[in-house]
C-alpha cells in the first residue's frame, strides 16, 4: 500500500501497526514505518516524540523479562534498541525540531528528564558536563519556556556544579541575550496565534499564520544574524507545513520560493547559510499537494538544475501522470507539468554537450507530451475539450522544430493548425505571436536590407520583403471574431510600413479602413443585440417603476404628508428628489448618467477556484475597469466558486467579457454578462431578512445574492436587489410582482431598472411650497393665508406646533402653482406683527440618520395603508403622555444600547428579535451612524434581562450584538465598507456607491423649541438638557449628543445586579443630574 500522507496520518497507522506488534519482527517493523514517517515529515513534534517515546519503551522492555519478551528477543533486542541508540535518536529528534520555538520545549523537556534520571543513578563528570553542554545549547536557542528552561539549568546547577553556579550561570546568560532578543520580536504573532487556538477560529489562526510568515520571510536580510533567521523560518515552515497548512499548496509554493532564495544568497553571502536538500523538499510537496502543476513543474526545474540524469527526470514525470490527483481542478495542473517536461526536453536537445540522441529523444518526447494532453482533456471534458489557450507546448514544439532541426515549414504547419482552431485563432496574442516568429525566421536569413524600401526610378527593383508575416497580419484582420482587431491593425500597418512595398502599404491602408467600419458595425450590431435581449425581459414589466423608493403604499417609499389639501388630489405622498435643487435638463441628464444600471454592468463568472478570495477576483478583473460591487458564493459541490461582479459602465462589462474561457489560476473560467438577473425588490414585511427574501422566491430557482441598501443616510429605505443565477428565474420572480404578502404588503419584484423611475410628485417636489421661519407665536393659519394670498392662491397653510398646541415659529405654505409661490418669496425679510420673516422654497432631502420605534407606534417604515400617507408628528422625541411622563433616572435605569448591528438592518427588524425573546419596549430608537441602537424597556428588570440575552446574539451571520450603555454607543463610529478597486491614481472609495470625493455628508442639525409652557426646556428627542447651576456642585455640561460626564456609566453587571435584584430601582452610584443626561441621549437622538 502506498505510504500515508499527512502529520495525523502516519501517526495513525504506525499506532495500528504497534498495537499488533507482539514480537521482535513487528517491532522492528514498526521502528522502519517511523523512520519512513521522519522522513516524509522531518519537521512534525508529534511524530518524533512518538517514535522517540517508542524506541525508548523498546529498550526498557528489553533490558528485563517484565515485558514478556522471549529470552532470545531480549538479547537481540539489548543489541538493536542499545542505550546509545536511544539517547542519539532523541538527539536527532531535538535538532529536527528545535527551532519550533512554540512547541519545542515538549520535546526538549522529556528529552532532558531522561538523561536527569540517569546521571541521578550514575553522578559522573562526564554526564554533567554532558547536560550541562545541553542546557547551554538549549538557552541559545529562541523558544516559548526561556525562563523555565533557565530556571531548570539554575536548579541543575545548585545540585551538580554549585561551585561553578555563578560563573556557568552569567555566561550563558549572557550568550543567550540573542536567542531572548529574537523570541520577544516574535512573541506578538505567537500570543495571537495562542489567542486564536484557544478561541477555535480556525480562519483567524490561518490569516495570523500567512502575516507571521510573511514577517518571518523577510526577515533574513535585515536580521544581523541571518544564519539564525533562516533557522528560524525554517522551523516555522516545518510547524506549518505538518500542521494546519499541510495541504495548501499557496503555502508549499511559497516555501519553495524561500528556499530557492536562500539557496541563491548562500552562493554569495561570506556566511553559510543552513539550505535544506530542495529536492527531498519537492518530493514532499508533491506528495502533499499532488494537483498542483506548479510544484511539480518546480520539481523537474530543480531536478535539471541539480544536474540529475534524463532517467531521474523523467521518473519525475511517471510520478506526476500517475497520480489520480493531478487534474483535480481541471487541466491547469497537467499543463503546468507537462510545459516543465517539455521545457526540458528541448533544453536537452539544444545543449551542445549532450548526446546524440537527444534531439529525437526531445521531438519523440514532445509529440507524445502533444498527444497525452489531448487524450487526457478529451477523457476530462469529453468534446468540450478545446486545448490550452495558452498552446505552451505547441510554442515549445516549434522553438524545438526552428532552432534544433531547422524544420520551418514544419513549425509553420503548427501554427497554421493553431489557426484554425477559435480557442487561440480569436485571439489578438495568437496572431501577434505568430507574426512574430515569421519575423525572426525573415530575419535569421543573411541578406541585409533597408528599413522602408523606396520606388526606383525609371524601372523596377526586386526587393526582398516579409511577405509571409504581412500575410499572417493580414489573416488576422479578416478574423470577424478576433478579440483585439484594433491592435492587430494598429501593428499591420506599422509593419507594412516599415518593410512593406508602397502598393502593399496602400492596399494595408484600404483593407484597415474598410476593417474599421466593420468592427464599428460589429460593436454596434453586439450593443444592439444586448439591448434588444434586455428589452424583450422587459416587456411584462410597467414602464412606471420607483428603484430607489419603494412605490405608493411602500412603508419604505411614503413620505410624511405636511398636510392633505382639499382639492389637491395630486399631491399625495411627497416624494423627495435626490438633488436639492432641479436647474433644467442639463441637470436631469447629468443625474441619469450617474445612476447605477446593474442590469447592463453586471457579468457571471463560473468555475472560479473553491477557495478564492473576493481580493483575488478584484486583483484579475480590475485592469478591466472600476468594480462597483462583488458577491461570491462556493457552489454546493464545493468544487467551485461563481462571482456576479456588477462594473461601472457597459464599456467595462465588453473588457471583462474578454476573458471568458480564460484560466484563472487553475481553473478555466466563465464569463457571460449579467443581463436579467437581477430585480429590484421592495414592499415586502418590515421585519424580513435575507432568509425571509430568499423563502419567498424559493420556487422562482435559486437566489445568488440579496443586497439591502445601507440606512446610514435614510433609516426610512425599505427595499433591496435580489440576483438570480439564471434568467429564467429571475423572469419567474418578476410574476411575483403584485402579490398581496401577509394580508397587506403588495409586493414589488420589477428588473431593475433605474431609467424607468417615477417623476417626484407632491408641493415640495414641484416646488409650490415655501416654508417661513421665524413666525410671530401669537400668529395662527388665518393670519398667514391672509398675508400669503396676496401673492397667490394658498391651498393649505400649516403652522408647526408641539404637543401642548403652541406655535413653534415654524410654518408650510402651499400654493396652487410654482410661480405663486415664487412671488411669495417678496416677503423673504420683511416684518410680520413683531417678527422679521425668513421665507424660502422648501427643499426635501433623503437624509434621514435616525429612526424612532415606539411600543405604541409602527415601524420607522410602517405598514401601507390605503393611500400610503404616514402621519407626521410635530417633534422627534416627544412623549405620549406628559401626564405619565417617567421621572430621567427611572429612563436611565431601564435603558440600554446594543452594538455592532450592520447598518443594513432596520428597527423593525431590531423590534421582532426583542418580542421574540419577550422584552417589552417603550422606545428603540436606530442609530445606524454608531452601528447600534438605543432602547427603553418598560423596567430595570427587562432591561437587565435583556443586556444578557442580546449579548453575543447573531442578528446576521458574522455579526454579533454586543449590549451596553448609551455613551458607549455613541463612541462607536459608522459601518465603513472597502467596496471597490479603482484602477488608475484614484483613490478607492471609502463608501459603497461612491467615491469619497463624491459623498455627500450632511451637515449635522441643531433643532432646538421651546419647551412645555412656562419656557421650561424640553427633554426630548434632539433636545439638550440644561442643569440648574447648584452653589454645592459645579455646572456640568453635556457632550453633544447630550450625554453628561458627571458619573460613571452603567456596564453590563450593573445590569446583571439590577435584574438579580428584581429591579428595585435604587442606583447609588449615580446622581439624578447623570439620569438628566442619559434621559438626554435616550430622547435627544430619534
Amino acid at each position: 500500500m502506498a505510504n500515508p500522507v499527512g502529520e495525523d496520518n502516519w501517526l495513525a497507522y504506525v499506532d495500528e501497526e504497534s498495537r499488533h506488534a507482539n514480537d521482535l519482527e513487528a517491532r522492528v517493523k514498526v521502528v522502519e514505518l517511523f523512520k519512513n514517517a521522519v522522513s516524509s515529515e522531518p519537521g512534525s513534534l508529534k511524530i518524533w516524540l512518538a517514535y522517540c517515546e517508542w524506541f525508548w519503551s523498546l529498550f526498557t522492555d528489553c533490558q528485563s523479562s517484565e515485558a514478556g519478551w522471549p529470552e532470545e528477543e531480549q538479547q537481540l533486542g539489548r543489541d538493536l534498541f542499545s542505550f546509545d541508540a536511544a539517547l542519539s535518536l532523541w538527539s536527532e529528534g531535538y535538532e529536527a525540531i528545535k527551532y519550533r520555538i512554540n512547541d519545542s520545549h515538549e520535546f526538549w523537556n522529556r528529552w532532558v528528564s531522561i538523561e536527569l534520571e540517569q546521571l541521578a543513578r550514575t553522578r559522573t563528570p562526564v554526564g554533567v558536563k554532558r547536560i550541562s553542554h545541553l542546557f547551554r545549547d538549549r538557552l541559545q536557542v529562541p523558544h516559548s519556556t526561556w525562563d523555565n528552561t533557565s530556571q531548570m539549568f539554575s536548579s541543575f546547577l545548585s545540585t551538580y556544579n554549585n561551585a561553578a553556579y555563578e560563573t556557568e550561570f552569567k555566561e550563558v546568560t549572557a550568550s543567550a541575550q540573542e536567542a531572548k532578543a529574537a523570541y520577544e520580536a516574535r512573541e506578538p504573532y505567537e500570543l495571537k496565534l495562542n489567542k486564536a487556538s484557544k478561541s477555535g477560529d480556525q480562519e483567524a489562526y490561518k490569516a495570523i499564520m500567512k502575516d507571521y510568515l510573511g514577517w518571518e520571510m523577510s526577515q533574513v536580510k535585515k536580521a544581523r544574524n541571518p544564519v539564525l533567521a533562516v533557522l528560524l523560518c525554517l522551523g516555522l515552515f516545518s510547524r506549518v507545513l505538518s500542521g494546519v497548512f499541510a495541504f495548501d499548496e499557496e503555502v508549499w509554493s511559497d516555501a519553495a520560493i524561500y528556499l530557492y532564495s536562500v539557496q541563491l544568497q548562500a552562493r554569495t553571502s561570506q556566511v553559510q547559510l543552513p539550505v535544506p536538500n530542495i529536492l527531498d523538499f519537492y518530493q514532499r510537496a508533491t506528495s502533499h499537494c499532488p494537483w498542483s502543476g506548479s510544484l511539480w513543474s518546480r520539481y523537474i526545474l530543480s531536478a535539471e538544475e541539480a544536474g540529475w540524469s534524463f532517467h531521474n527526470v523523467e521518473s519525475i514525470k511517471h510520478a506526476a501522470t500517475n497520480t489520480k490527483a493531478l487534474d483535480k481542478n481541471g487541466m491547469s495542473g497537467v499543463l503546468d507539468m507537462y510545459t516543465a517536461w517539455c521545457g526540458f526536453l528541448k533544453r536537452t536537445a539544444m545543449d551542445p554537450n549532450a548526446p546524440e540522441d537527444a534531439a529525437d529523444v526531445a521531438e519523440v518526447g514532445l509529440l507524445a507530451a502533444l498527444e497525452d494532453v489531448d487524450l487526457w482533456g478529451r477523457r476530462l471534458y469529453k468534446d468540450a475539450y478545446r486545448g490550452d489557450p495558452n498552446y505552451r507546448l505547441q510554442r515549445i514544439l516549434i522553438q524545438y522544430l526552428t532552432e534544433v532541426k531547422g524544420e520551418i515549414d514544419e513549425a509553420r504547419s503548427h501554427w497554421d493548425r493553431m489557426a484554425n482552431q477559435p480557442l487561440v485563432a480569436d485571439s489578438y496574442d495568437f496572431w501577434l505571436n505568430y507574426y512574430l516568429w515569421e519575423m525572426v525566421v525573415y530575419a535569421s536569413r543573411p541578406k541585409a536590407r533597408s528599413p522602408t524600401p523606396a520606388t526606383p526610378v525609371g524601372g523596377t527593383k526586386i526587393t526582398r520583403v516579409p511577405g509571409l508575416a504581412t500575410s499572417v497580419l493580414q489573416r488576422a484582420i479578416a478574423r470577424p471574431t478576433l478579440d483585439w482587431p484594433e491592435r492587430v491593425m494598429e501593428v499591420y500597418l506599422q509593419h507594412c510600413n516599415d518593410y512593406e512595398r508602397p502598393d502593399t502599404l496602400h492596399q494595408a491602408l484600404d483593407m484597415v479602413y474598410k476593417a474599421r467600419q466593420e468592427v464599428a458595425k460589429r460593436r454596434e450590431r453586439e450593443n444592439a443585440e444586448a439591448a434588444a435581449a434586455y428589452a424583450a425581459q422587459l416587456q411584462a414589466q410597467q414602464q412606471v417603476a420607483p428603484e430607489n423608493e419603494a412605490a405608493q403604499g411602500s412603508p419604505s417609499g411614503s413620505k410624511r404628508k405636511r398636510e392633505s389639501t382639499p382639492g389637491d388630489a395630486s399631491q399625495g405622498v411627497n416624494k423627495r428628489v435626490k438633488s436639492v435643487e432641479v436647474d433644467g435638463a442639463d441637470n436631469a441628464a447629468n443625474e441619469q448618467k450617474l445612476k447605477r444600471d446593474r442590469e447592463n454592468t453586471s457579468i457571471m463568472v463560473t468555475n472560479l477556484p473553491a477557495d478564492v478570495t473576493q481580493t483575488a477576483i478584484r486583483k484579475y478583473f480590475r485592469e478591466y475597469g472600476h468594480i462597483n460591487n462583488l458577491d461570491i458564493r462556493k457552489e454546493a459541490d464545493g468544487q467551485s466558486t461563481s462571482a456576479l461582479i456588477e462594473f461601472r459602465s457597459t464599456e467595462d462589462v465588453q473588457s471583462a467579457l474578454l476573458r471568458d474561457q480564460k484560466y484563472f489560476g487553475l481553473n478555466q473560467i466563465s464569463v457571460k454578462p449579467g443581463t436579467g438577473l437581477t430585480l429590484f425588490v421592495s414592499n415586502y414585511p418590515p421585519t424580513a431578512d435575507e432568509a425571509y427574501i430568499r423563502n419567498l422566491f424559493k420556487d422562482c430557482g435559486e437566489v445568488f445574492s440579496v443586497r439591502f441598501p445601507s440606512l446610514k443616510f435614510n433609516t426610512h429605505r425599505r427595499f433591496c436587489y435580489v440576483s438570480f443565477r439564471d434568467q429564467e428565474a429571475a423572469h419567474k420572480a418578476t410574476q411575483l410582482d403584485g402579490k398581496t404578502i401577509e394580508g397587506k404588503y403588495k409586493l414589488q419584484a420589477k428588473y431593475s431598472d433605474p431609467t424607468h423611475k417615477k417623476d417626484r410628485e407632491g408641493a415640495v417636489a414641484e416646488g409650490r411650497e415655501v416654508r417661513v421661519k421665524n413666525v410671530d407665536y401669537s400668529a395662527n393659519e388665518t393670519d398667514l393665508r391672509d398675508v400669503f394670498g396676496k401673492y397667490g392662491k394658498v391651498a393649505n397653510v400649516r403652522i408647526v406646533r408641539n404637543l401642548s398646541g403652541k406655535n413653534l415659529g415654524i410654518a408650510y405654505i402651499v400654493f396652487e402653482t410654482k410661480e405663486d409661490a415664487e412671488k411669495a418669496l417678496q416677503l423673504d425679510k420683511t416684518k410680520f406683527k413683531s417678527q422679521i420673516l425668513l421665507v424660502e422654497i422648501s427643499k426635501e432631502t433623503n437624509f434621514k440618520p435616525i429612526a424612532t420605534n415606539r411600543s405604541d407606534r409602527a415601524s420607522a417604515s410602517p405598514a401601507p395603508s390605503g393611500d400610503g400617507d404616514v402621519a407626521m408628528t410635530d417633534g422627534y422625541g416627544e412623549f405620549h403622555n406628559r401626564d405619565q411622563k417617567p421621572r430621567p433616572k427611572e429612563i436611565q435605569e431601564r435603558t440600554m444600547a446594543i452594538m455592532n448591528v450592520p447598518d443594513t438592518v432596520n428597527d423593525a427588524r431590531i423590534r421582532a428579535v426583542l418580542e421574540e425573546r419577550g422584552f417589552k419596549i417603550v422606545k428603540l430608537v436606530l442609530r445606524p451612524d454608531h452601528q447600534g441602537a438605543i432602547i427603553e424597556f418598560v423596567d430595570a428588570t427587562t432591561a437587565g434581562r435583556a443586556a444578557l440575552g442580546l449579548e453575543g446574539y447573531e442578528i446576521v451571520p458574522g455579526r454579533k450584538l454586543r449590549t451596553g450603555t448609551v455613551n458607549e454607543l455613541f463612541k462607536q463610529s459608522s459601518e465603513k465598507r472597502e467596496d471597490k478597486i479603482v484602477t488608475g491614481k484614484g483613490k478607492a472609495s471609502n463608501h459603497k456607491g461612491g467615491s469619497k470625493e463624491a459623498t455627500f455628508m450632511p451637515p449635522p442639525q441643531n433643532i432646538r423649541r421651546p419647551g412645555f409652557g412656562q419656557g421650561r426646556p424640553k427633554r426630548g428627542l434632539g433636545f439638550v438638557a440644561a442643569k440648574k447651576i447648584d452653589n454645592k456642585e459645579d455646572h456640568k455640561a453635556t457632550d453633544l449628543n447630550g450625554a453628561g460626564s458627571s458619573s460613571k456609566p452603567k456596564s453590563n453587571a450593573d445590569f446583571k445586579a439590577m435584574f438579580l435584584s428584581s429591579g428595585n430601582g435604587s442606583d447609588g452610584g449615580h446622581k439624578d443630574g447623570h439620569a438628566d443626561s442619559v434621559n438626554n441621549q435616550v430622547n435627544g437622538t430619534g
